[in-house]
């Protein structure tokens, strides 16, 4: 370990993890993160920050912890699932209890000497403990505030309850996810909408720290999950507010496009193929099908004509793929150049030859329980690439740690502030 004062900017020390051989010194190193936030929406940006280089101070209660820290896949360590020692990576875990009034003055004297603050409470929580935007920028002119809620912090549904579900629900994903006239479904067993508020948090620290570059002032970056999710639909804003439309569930498949859809091959597995105009339709028809007849102009060649016969192309198409392994189809569409790609389950993806290649899993030794596989760090720059320091922190790691070196609180203190069970 080496302690690096001059890349605090705040002040004080505080131990670094020495280079681990992946090149010097990363982007962010020298900016200090305070992440308050619970689960995903909001910490998951401070552990991409933290893979560039921040230093990420993860505050939680003495008591429980983040809760996420029970969410998921249980391992040999009490205080961590996998989740938790994935996405909670390069944090380093401190306790306070930050509804006491000498925990709150703790954290504040923590934000004094940080750069970025990311929490995740209802809207007016945090001032409720007299740690609103009002105290903490007195604390801190410079502070950069991120903060992620299922609706933001204005607006008549600030104060409901939020998760990635119910903000896949609003925010109109859902909607859209299954086969017409079915239920909707939920889109893909993750918290998606957590990732995405989470990265555009990100995108609105980096754009908030150049700006205090500039102006020596910090701001505040609100986040409502629904408003990530939303963002993502592509034009159908724009295609409901000029022509009245309303886009229904498409199931597998999409109603502009034709064969653009998942087909089940002979041995059981699933391939996605996307046809989206009549030359990569042609091909499909002519070199991998051996059938030019279907792209003739009288039959399926111009895409109205399949449009207006999807249920026929698809059914034709389902057809001929089932007649193949996957690994066969895969090879005939390829040679032919048609756009298809495997449908991969989690063993797929660690059987395949290009996610070896681009090293997108990353093992990890966690001492006390081994191996643990993650991905990668993204994005992948070729001078700073981001680096895993370490996994999910066990509970108050470095409680310690940060109230001697950073607070410089004397020992017979900080056992007094366990004692009161402030941290």
């Amino acid at each position: 370990m080496i302690t690096d004062p001059a890349a605090d900017p705040n002040g004080g020390t505080l131990t670094r993890a020495e280079p681990d051989g992946n090149g010097g010194r990363l982007p962010l190193e020298g900016i200090r993160i305070v992440d308050v936030g619970t689960f995903i929406a909001g910490p998951y940006a401070a552990a991409l920050l933290g893979e560039f280089g921040a230093e990420v101070l993860k505050v939680e209660h003495p008591v429980a912890g983040d809760p996420f820290r029970r969410f998921g896949t249980p391992t040999s360590r009490s205080d961590s699932t996998l989740a938790w020692l994935s996405e909670a990576r390069n944090k380093k875990s401190v306790t306070i209890d930050l509804r006491v009034p000498k925990g709150a003055e703790l954290f504040r004297r923590l934000i004094a000497k940080s750069d970025v603050l990311i929490e995740n409470f209802r809207p007016g929580r945090m001032a409720e403990w007299g740690l609103g935007w009002d105290v903490l920028r007195e604390v801190n002119p410079g502070l950069v505030m991120l903060q992620v809620s299922g609706y933001g912090q204005t607006g008549p549904y600030r104060d409901r309850p939020g998760f990635a579900h119910i903000a896949h629900a609003f925010g109109g994903l859902s909607y859209l996810a299954g086969f017409p006239g079915q239920t909707p479904v939920v889109p893909g067993s993750t918290p998606l909408g957590d990732y995405m508020s989470s990265l555009y948090g990100a995108i609105g620290i980096m754009l908030a720290l150049r700006q205090r570059r500039e102006t020596g002032k910090g701001q505040v970056i609100d986040v409502g999950i629904y408003e990530a999710v939303f963002r993502q639909l592509d034009e159908i804003a724009a295609a409901y507010a000029l022509y009245g439309k309303v886009r229904e569930r498409e199931g597998s498949g999409t109603v502009i496009a034709c064969p653009h859809g998942h087909f089940r091959t002979k041995d059981d597995k699933w391939v996605a193929i996307a046809c989206t105009n009549d030359k990569m339709f042609a091909r499909l028809a002519e070199d991998a099908m051996d059938r030019p007849e279907l792209a003739s102009s009288s039959a399926y060649g111009l895409q109205a004509k399949r449009l207006a016969a999807r249920k026929d192309v698809d059914r034709i198409v389902s057809d001929w793929t089932a007649s193949m392994t996957r690994e066969e189809l895969m090879a005939k569409c390829l040679k032919a150049d048609v756009p298809i790609g495997s449908l991969n389950n989690i063993a797929d993806i660690f059987a395949d030859e290009h996610f070896r290649a681009r090293q997108v899993l990353e093992t990890v030794h966690e001492p006390g329980i081994g191996d643990v596989v993650v991905p990668r760090c993204l994005p992948r720059l070729s001078e700073t690439p981001g680096r895993i320091r370490n996994l999910g922190p066990p509970l108050g790691n470095a409680t310690d740690e940060v109230l001697e070196t950073l607070l410089g609180f004397a020992a017979h203190e900080i056992r007094e502030l366990h004692e009161a069970r402030v941290v």
